[in-house]
Protein backbone atom coordinates (compact mmCIF):
# COMPACT_ATOMS: atom_id res chain seq x y z
CA UNK A 1 0.00 0.00 0.00
CA UNK A 2 1.46 3.43 -0.56
CA UNK A 3 2.42 5.75 2.06
CA UNK A 4 0.24 8.59 0.90
CA UNK A 5 -3.24 8.30 -0.61
CA UNK A 6 -4.04 9.49 -3.87
CA UNK A 7 -6.77 11.86 -1.90
CA UNK A 8 -4.26 13.12 0.02
CA UNK A 9 -1.85 13.77 -3.23
CA UNK A 10 -4.54 15.55 -4.56
CA UNK A 11 -5.45 17.92 -1.57
CA UNK A 12 -2.71 18.99 -1.45
CA UNK A 13 -2.00 19.69 -4.93
CA UNK A 14 -5.53 21.84 -5.31
CA UNK A 15 -4.26 23.78 -2.17
CA UNK A 16 -0.91 24.83 -3.70
CA UNK A 17 -2.58 25.37 -7.44
CA UNK A 18 -5.06 27.40 -5.45
CA UNK A 19 -2.57 29.83 -3.81
CA UNK A 20 -3.51 28.09 -0.30
CA UNK A 21 0.31 27.62 0.70
CA UNK A 22 3.92 26.50 -0.16
CA UNK A 23 5.59 23.70 -0.18
CA UNK A 24 6.59 23.96 3.01
CA UNK A 25 3.75 24.93 4.65
CA UNK A 26 1.98 22.12 2.67
CA UNK A 27 3.94 19.97 3.93
CA UNK A 28 4.29 20.77 7.75
CA UNK A 29 0.05 21.10 7.31
CA UNK A 30 -0.10 17.38 6.11
CA UNK A 31 2.64 15.79 7.91
CA UNK A 32 4.70 15.04 4.71
CA UNK A 33 8.23 14.60 5.65
CA UNK A 34 9.71 16.42 2.83
CA UNK A 35 8.81 19.81 1.15
CA UNK A 36 10.23 17.82 -1.79
CA UNK A 37 8.44 15.65 -1.63
CA UNK A 38 5.12 17.98 -2.26
CA UNK A 39 7.19 19.63 -4.74
CA UNK A 40 7.73 16.19 -6.56
CA UNK A 41 3.81 15.43 -6.47
CA UNK A 42 3.08 19.21 -8.26
CA UNK A 43 5.55 18.75 -10.97
CA UNK A 44 4.00 15.15 -11.44
CA UNK A 45 0.62 16.68 -11.41
CA UNK A 46 1.54 19.17 -13.91
CA UNK A 47 3.22 17.16 -16.44
CA UNK A 48 0.83 13.50 -16.84
CA UNK A 49 -1.99 14.88 -14.54
CA UNK A 50 -3.74 12.51 -12.31
CA UNK A 51 -2.73 9.38 -14.17
CA UNK A 52 1.19 10.16 -13.02
CA UNK A 53 0.08 10.04 -9.52
CA UNK A 54 -1.60 6.81 -9.38
CA UNK A 55 0.98 3.75 -8.39
CA UNK A 56 2.09 1.57 -11.00
CA UNK A 57 0.42 -1.68 -10.05
CA UNK A 58 3.18 -3.53 -12.74
CA UNK A 59 6.42 -2.89 -13.16
CA UNK A 60 7.47 -1.31 -16.36
CA UNK A 61 10.24 -2.95 -18.57
CA UNK A 62 12.17 -0.39 -20.74
CA UNK A 63 14.29 -1.65 -23.71
CA UNK A 64 17.83 -1.12 -23.94
CA UNK A 65 16.97 1.21 -26.48
CA UNK A 66 15.12 3.10 -24.37
CA UNK A 67 17.83 3.28 -21.62
CA UNK A 68 20.24 4.26 -24.10
CA UNK A 69 18.18 6.77 -25.63
CA UNK A 70 17.46 8.54 -22.18
CA UNK A 71 21.36 8.71 -21.26
CA UNK A 72 21.67 10.42 -24.50
CA UNK A 73 19.47 12.99 -23.41
CA UNK A 74 20.81 13.45 -19.89
CA UNK A 75 24.72 14.19 -21.30
CA UNK A 76 23.72 16.02 -24.29
CA UNK A 77 21.23 18.51 -22.61
CA UNK A 78 21.42 20.36 -19.44
CA UNK A 79 18.55 18.62 -18.26
CA UNK A 80 17.68 17.22 -14.79
CA UNK A 81 16.64 13.65 -14.15
CA UNK A 82 13.00 14.86 -13.17
CA UNK A 83 13.50 17.02 -16.68
CA UNK A 84 14.62 13.48 -18.92
CA UNK A 85 12.06 11.41 -17.10
CA UNK A 86 8.76 13.82 -17.99
CA UNK A 87 10.48 14.79 -21.47
CA UNK A 88 10.38 10.59 -21.97
CA UNK A 89 7.45 10.38 -20.37
CA UNK A 90 8.88 8.54 -16.81
CA UNK A 91 7.02 9.24 -13.72
CA UNK A 92 9.87 8.42 -11.35
CA UNK A 93 13.13 10.40 -12.32
CA UNK A 94 15.28 7.91 -10.21
CA UNK A 95 15.09 5.55 -12.84
CA UNK A 96 16.95 7.83 -14.86
CA UNK A 97 19.65 8.08 -12.54
CA UNK A 98 19.61 4.72 -11.92
CA UNK A 99 20.45 3.87 -15.53
CA UNK A 100 22.87 6.63 -15.60
CA UNK A 101 25.12 5.36 -12.39
CA UNK A 102 25.04 1.98 -14.28
CA UNK A 103 26.45 3.09 -17.63
CA UNK A 104 28.90 5.38 -15.89
CA UNK A 105 30.13 2.10 -13.49
CA UNK A 106 29.61 -0.66 -16.12
CA UNK A 107 29.57 0.64 -19.69
CA UNK A 108 27.02 -0.41 -22.06
CA UNK A 109 26.71 -3.70 -20.92
CA UNK A 110 25.54 -3.03 -17.86
CA UNK A 111 22.11 -1.71 -19.06
CA UNK A 112 21.21 -5.15 -20.74
CA UNK A 113 21.14 -7.21 -17.82
CA UNK A 114 18.61 -9.18 -16.81
CA UNK A 115 17.39 -8.10 -13.40
CA UNK A 116 16.21 -10.93 -10.88
CA UNK A 117 15.78 -14.19 -10.79
CA UNK A 118 15.64 -17.07 -13.92
CA UNK A 119 12.04 -17.55 -14.04
CA UNK A 120 11.44 -21.30 -12.45
CA UNK A 121 10.20 -22.68 -16.08
CA UNK A 122 13.79 -22.12 -17.22
CA UNK A 123 15.46 -23.23 -13.90
CA UNK A 124 13.22 -26.56 -14.66
CA UNK A 125 14.33 -27.03 -17.62
CA UNK A 126 17.73 -26.53 -16.58
CA UNK A 127 17.27 -29.45 -14.18
CA UNK A 128 15.80 -31.64 -16.89
CA UNK A 129 18.69 -31.40 -18.98
CA UNK A 130 21.23 -31.49 -16.52
CA UNK A 131 19.70 -34.66 -15.13
CA UNK A 132 19.80 -35.63 -18.95
CA UNK A 133 23.32 -34.50 -19.72
CA UNK A 134 24.02 -36.46 -16.51
CA UNK A 135 22.63 -39.81 -17.70
CA UNK A 136 24.19 -39.16 -20.74
CA UNK A 137 27.06 -38.96 -19.45
CA UNK A 138 27.59 -41.83 -17.15
CA UNK A 139 26.46 -43.80 -19.84
CA UNK A 140 29.22 -42.31 -22.01
CA UNK A 141 31.90 -43.24 -19.34
CA UNK A 142 30.44 -46.99 -19.04
CA UNK A 143 31.09 -47.03 -22.32
CA UNK A 144 34.52 -46.19 -22.35
CA UNK A 145 35.49 -47.85 -19.20
CA UNK A 146 34.46 -50.94 -21.47
CA UNK A 147 36.76 -49.79 -24.13
CA UNK A 148 39.80 -49.13 -22.01
CA UNK A 149 39.29 -53.02 -20.74
CA UNK A 150 38.89 -54.09 -23.82
CA UNK A 151 41.97 -52.70 -24.88
CA UNK A 152 43.88 -53.70 -21.87
CA UNK A 153 43.04 -57.39 -22.11
CA UNK A 154 43.75 -56.93 -25.82
CA UNK A 155 46.99 -55.85 -24.60
CA UNK A 156 47.89 -57.72 -22.62
CA UNK A 157 47.23 -60.52 -25.20
CA UNK A 158 49.66 -59.49 -27.29
CA UNK A 159 51.93 -58.71 -25.15
CA UNK A 160 52.10 -62.62 -24.26
CA UNK A 161 51.72 -63.38 -27.98
CA UNK A 162 55.14 -61.76 -28.93
CA UNK A 163 56.52 -63.10 -25.75
CA UNK A 164 55.84 -67.03 -26.91
CA UNK A 165 57.02 -66.08 -30.26
CA UNK A 166 60.19 -64.79 -29.30
CA UNK A 167 60.82 -67.73 -26.83
CA UNK A 168 59.40 -70.05 -29.70
CA UNK A 169 62.18 -67.78 -31.97
CA UNK A 170 65.16 -68.11 -29.55
CA UNK A 171 64.31 -71.73 -29.59
CA UNK A 172 64.40 -72.19 -33.10
CA UNK A 173 67.65 -70.75 -33.17
CA UNK A 174 69.07 -72.69 -30.40
CA UNK A 175 67.86 -75.99 -32.11
CA UNK A 176 69.51 -74.60 -35.40
CA UNK A 177 72.87 -73.63 -33.73
CA UNK A 178 73.02 -76.86 -31.53
CA UNK A 179 72.17 -79.08 -35.10
CA UNK A 180 74.90 -76.63 -36.78
CA UNK A 181 77.55 -78.23 -33.85
CA UNK A 182 76.77 -81.61 -33.94
CA UNK A 183 76.37 -81.32 -38.29
CA UNK A 184 80.19 -80.38 -37.79
CA UNK A 185 81.38 -82.48 -35.55
CA UNK A 186 79.74 -85.58 -37.51
CA UNK A 187 82.84 -87.86 -38.48
CA UNK A 188 80.64 -89.04 -42.00
CA UNK A 189 81.68 -85.82 -43.76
Amino acid sequence: MAKYSIELKLKIIHEYLDGKGGYSHLAKKYSIKSMGQVRDWIKIYKEFGEEGLLRKRQNQSYSFQFKMDAIELYQTTELSYREVANHLEINNPALVANWMRTFRAEGVDGLSKKKGRPSILSKKKEEKKTKKETLEERDRIKELEKQVRSLQIENAFLKELRKLRKQEAQQRRTNQSHESSTASEDPSN
